[in-house]
C-alpha cells in the first residue's frame, strides 16, 4: 500500500512517517504550504521556510522521497474566506477544523492520490477502527487518541466517511512521551522541536491586525455589566426557572423552552443618560454619563468583530480587584460587553443549539431521530475535559443541556460529542459521535 504522509517538520508527522516506513508501508512525504502573507503574523516571513527544510531533513534520514505542494489558493478560500466572514458576522470560528475538512483531507488528499497514494497519513492523536453498521457496509468509527493531554479527535469532528476510510493515524496509540523518545531515538531534528500554535498554517497572530486585512476598524463602547442587571432581567430569571424545573429531566422540556435557554442574553437594554454639571473654579459645563445600576461604559474598543466571549488580554481596562472578561458582542450597535471575575453570571451556561443543516454524524448509524435522547460527553472547544450532557433532537436543531454550566460556550466555535465509554472496559475509547457549529 501506498502511503502519503502530511509531513509538516513537527515531531509529531515524522514519527508518523517512521512508524510507517518501519512497517513496510511504501511511503513518500507531502510538505504542503498554506500560507504566503504575513501581515499580522508574530512569527516573521520564513517560519514556513524553516518547517520545510526541517520536513525534508526528515524524510532524507527516514529514506522516503519528498514533495512539496502549494495549497495557498484553496487554504485562503476555503478556510481564511470563511475565517473572516465568521468574525463579520460577530461569530468565532475555528479554523483548524475547517482546515482538516477542506485541505488535509480534501485538497491534499487530492494530490496525494494524483501521485499513486492509496491513503494520507497525519500526526494525529487519534484513531479509527472498522465496524459494521446495521445495514451491513464497512465504515470507520472517530475514536479518542490515547493521550489524554494530546487528543486531537475534535480537529478531525467534520471528517466524512470517504475521508476516514483514506485516513491513516499512526500514533494515535501512543503518548507524546514516548513519540518524541522515539524521534530521539531515531536522531530525527524534530525530536525537539516545539509544538506549532496559533492558526492552522498560518501561526500565532495579532488577531485584530490579521483580521484588518478585510475587517474595518471602528471605535466603539466597552460596556461592563453589574450583577443587578441580572435582578432584573426577565428573560434570565425565565432561564433560571426552566433550569430548575427541568434541569434534571430536560427531555421533558418544550421545543419553546430549549430555543429560549439556547439563546444567548441580550444587553441591549443597557442604556446611558448624560447630565452637564459645573467643573472647576471657573465653573466650566462639562458632559457625563448619569449613574446606572446595570453597568457602565468603562473603556472603548477598535471594532465588536475583533472580540470573542470569555477573552481577557487585550481590553485595557484597569481598576478592577478581578480579571475583566468579555461576555457578549454585538456586531450592529459595535458594543462589546464584559463582566469582572471568573464567576461572573454572563459567562455561563447550560445549554447550546446546533442548527439542523450544521449537524456533522461521524456515521449513519449515530443519526439520531427527531424526539429521541441520548447522553453523551461533550466539549465545546479544544483540550476541554469531557462534560456529562444530554443531547435533544428536536425539528428545531440539537440541543445540548450539560450537566453543569459551562464557561464561554461561543457561536461559531466547533461542539463535539462522544459516546459514554463502556464503564466495564477500562480500555474503551470514546467515539466521536457527531459534531456541529454553535
Amino acid at each position: 500500500m501506498k502511503v502519503c504522509v502530511g509531513l509538516s517538520g513537527g515531531v509529531d508527522s515524522s514519527v508518523a512517517a517512521l512508524l510507517l516506513k518501519r512497517q513496510g508501508y511504501d511511503v513518500f512525504a507531502m510538505f504542503m504550504q498554506n500560507w504566503h502573507d504575513t501581515e499580522g503574523t508574530l512569527h516573521g516571513d520564513c517560519e514556513w521556510e524553516e518547517d520545510k527544510f526541517v520536513a525534508e531533513i526528515v524524510a532524507r534520514k527516514i529514506g522516503i522521497p519528498f514533495y512539496f505542494v502549494d495549497l495557498s489558493g484553496e487554504y485562503r478560500q476555503r478556510v481564511v474566506d470563511y475565517m473572516f466572514d465568521e468574525y463579520a458576522r460577530g461569530r468565532t470560528p475555528n479554523p483548524d477544523v475547517l482546515c482538516n475538512r477542506e485541505i488535509k483531507f480534501d485538497a491534499f488528499l487530492k494530490k496525494a492520490r494524483e501521485l499513486g497514494a492509496d491513503m494520507v497519513a497525519t500526526g494525529h492523536y487519534c484513531r479509527k477502527e472498522e465496524v459494521t453498521d446495521p445495514d451491513g457496509v464497512r465504515r470507520w468509527k472517530l475514536l479518542e487518541g490515547i493521550d489524554p493531554g494530546k487528543d486531537q479527535s475534535y480537529f478531525l469532528c467534520q471528517l466524512s466517511q470517504e475521508q476516514l476510510s483514506r485516513a491513516l493515524f499512526p500514533i494515535g496509540g501512543m503518548l507524546k512521551s514516548e513519540v518524541r523518545a522515539l524521534a530521539a531515538e531515531a536522531d530525527l531534528p524534530s525530536a525537539d522541536k516545539k509544538d506549532s500554535q496559533g492558526i492552522c498554517f498560518v501561526g500565532k497572530v495579532d488577531l485584530p491586525v490579521f483580521l484588518q486585512q478585510k475587517l474595518r476598524s471602528v471605535e466603539g463602547d466597552v460596556v461592563e455589566v453589574f450583577g443587578p442587571w441580572y435582578d432584573a432581567s426577565k428573560k434570565y430569571k425565565r432561564d433560571s426557572e426552566l433550569l430548575d424545573r427541568f434541569g434534571a429531566t430536560p427531555w421533558e422540556m418544550s421545543d419553546t423552552d430549549l430555543l429560549e435557554l439556547s439563546t444567548p442574553l441580550d444587553y441591549s437594554d443597557i442604556q446611558f443618560e448624560t447630565e452637564t454639571y459645573r467643573s472647576g473654579k471657573h465653573h466650566i459645563k462639562k458632559t457625563r454619563f448619569k449613574d446606572n445600576p446595570f453597568g457602565k461604559i468603562a473603556g472603548r474598543h477598535e471594532g465588536a468583530q475583533f472580540y470573542t466571549i470569555g477573552q481577557r488580554k487585550g481590553l485595557a481596562i484597569g481598576g478592577h480587584a478581578h480579571p475583566i472578561f468579555v461576555i457578549a458582542t454585538d456586531i450592529e450597535a459595535n458594543r462589546i460587553y464584559v463582566g469582572e471575575g471568573e464567576e461572573h453570571k454572563g459567562l455561563w451556561r447550560r445549554v447550546l443549539r446546533i442548527a439542523p443543516d450544521e449537524i456533522h454524524w461521524m456515521r449513519p448509524a449515530l443519526e439520531m431521530a427527531v424526539g429521541e435522547t441520548r447522553r453523551c460527553r461533550a466539549r465545546i472547544r479544544y483540550r476541554q475535559e469531557l462534560q456529562d450532557a444530554v443531547l435533544l433532537m428536536r425539528e428545531k436543531g440539537l440541543f445540548v443541556v450539560f450537566d453543569k454550566p459551562q464557561r464561554c460556550i461561543t457561536p461559531g466555535q466547533f461542539a463535539a460529542f462522544y459516546a459514554l465509554p463502556d464503564p466495564s472496559d477500562p480500555y474503551d475509547a470514546p467515539e466521536l459521535l457527531c459534531s456541529g457549529v454553535i
